[in-house]
Parts: structure tokens; sequence; C-alpha cells
């Protein structure tokens, strides 16, 4: 395997995902959790945007977003068709995936490609990675995902075909594992942006661009929370926290929309933080 591109890449961390896998029994444990409703159960998220009068756009455009997928031993393969089958209900514009496909190798990204490929959003497919992927082999992940018409973006910015092409689809490399750098993610961008990154503190990454909304994933909204919501643990990372789930006002930007994903780390379980697909409407 080629080395991790992932910052924080330790040889401890995977001899402890190899722990985790004897302990979970090699994903049986997932089927279970998934079973007896454990991992949640998927819903759907819809938010709104409105863009200023004079760059109004030629009609709606639905944005499809999903992240935190973690296929592996910890989440089970059939909360994807639950995702892909919300999707395909949706028939949305576009697809933006959010990254952590994995929880370790990168071979377990194979299992959500024939859904991916069946996905027909007529604007495309785009893709980041997240922690986890760059601490496997992500190239592998990206070949997997070029044959299922998903197009990664690792700090650049891709335009949408006519007659959405005053919109550009701006990705991130994540902020802390990989080599995150707004300016050439926004580079050559047209005059409506999507921000497209793994996690929050990629704001602290932007480099002064200016986006219109932005998606992140990352936080699980805390994987398991307290009734109201509240994250009992959440990951690594200064924002977090304060950007744990939902839409959030960023000063001098556009809201970051921060989704709760659709699979399970560590443990395949979730507690009052469901699985989700998030719809965006731009107008």
């Amino acid at each position: 395997m080629p080395s991790p591109r992932s910052k924080r890449y330790s040889r401890i961390h995977h001899g402890l995902e190899a722990l985790l896998d004897l302990a979970t029994l090699g994903g049986l444990v997932s089927a279970l959790s998934y079973h007896c409703g454990l991992h949640g159960r998927l819903g759907v998220m819809r938010y709104s945007v409105a863009l200023p009068a004079e760059r109004r756009l030629y009609r709606p455009l639905k944005i499809a977003f999903a992240s935190d997928f973690h296929a592996g031993r910890p989440t089970h393969k059939a909360i994807f068709d639950d995702l892909f089958a919300a999707i395909a209900a949706e028939q949305p514009d576009v697809l933006l995936l959010g990254g952590d496909y994995v929880t370790g190798p990168a071979r377990h990204a194979a299992v959500l490609c024939p859904g991916l490929a069946a996905c027909k959003p007529p604007l495309g497919k785009f893709a980041v990675f997240g922690n986890h992927d760059l601490s496997t082999d992500d190239q592998h992940i990206a070949q997997l995902f070029e044959g299922a018409g998903v197009t990664m973006l690792v700090n650049r910015a891709v335009t949408l075909p006519a007659p959405f092409d005053t919109v550009s689809v701006c990705g991130m490399d994540d902020p802390w594992t990989g080599e995150a750098d707004g300016n050439a993610a926004f580079a050559g961008a047209a005059a409506t942006r999507i921000l497209l990154v793994h996690a929050p503190d990629g704001l602290l990454m932007l480099q002064g661009q200016r986006y219109d909304i932005g998606f992140a994933g990352h936080t699980h909204g805390g994987q398991i929370a307290m009734p109201d919501g509240t994250p009992l643990v959440m990951p690594q990372g200064p924002l977090s926290r304060p950007f744990y789930y939902g839409r959030f006002p960023v000063r001098d930007n556009g809201d970051l929309i921060v989704s709760r994903g659709v699979g399970c780390s560590g443990i395949p379980v979730r507690i009052n933080a469901d699985p989700e697909l998030v719809i965006c409407t731009m107008q």
C-alpha cells in the first residue's frame, strides 16, 4: 500500500483498528447493530439558500450531500442501500460527498461503488477526502470512485454545466490530515460558490475566500448524544464542537451546513444522532 497522506498517520492507530476488527468479529457486530436499529434510521434534512437578486439561478438547483460512510467494520452495508434509495427518490441535480468513505483498508470503498454508479444526477458527482481516507490508500479510493463516475476534488474548483455555469463546487482537502489550500480550492471559481470540505475546521483554511453555502461532515453529530442532541463525545478539531451539527452562520461568509453523516465510526452504534442525507435547494 502506498504511504498514507495523513499527517497524523500512526502504526499504533492501525494496530488499534486491527484489534477493534477482531473485537467486533469483522463486521458481524455491525450487522446485528443495524438489524436491531442501533445504526439509527436514515432521514432527509432539507435546507434552502436564497442568492442575491443579481445572481438568481435559471431555476432552483437541488443539491444532495452525504458524508462519513465508514464502510468496513463499524458500518453495516445495508445503511448504504437506504441512502442510495433516498438519493434516487430525491433526484438531485448534483451529488456531493464529504469524505470518510472507509474505516480501515481502502478496498472497503468498493461496497459503495454500485450505489454511486447508479446515481445519475445530471450535473455530476463530486467528492473530497476525509481523515480516514487519507490514512489508507486514498488513490485506490479515487480510482474506485472514478469508475463510479465520481470526480474527486483536492483543492480545486469545478464549474457546473449550463444552465448552472455560474456555480462552482470548490473542494478542499481535509484541513488537518491533508494539505488544505483555500486559494487553490477556489481558483477559477464562478461567481456563485459551493464549499465542499470534510470537517468544519476547513473554515480556518479559507485564506479569505468567499462562498455562498458550505457543506461539511466529520462530527457525526456526536454519534452518541443526549436526547436533546447534545453530543457526549466530539472528534478532534477546534470547530467540531461549536459546529457539531446543523446550519451555522459564518461571519463575513455563507452559512455552513454540517451533516451527521451516514455510517458509524469506532463502535457500530448511533444514539440520538440518526444518519442523514442532506438536500439543499439553491435559488
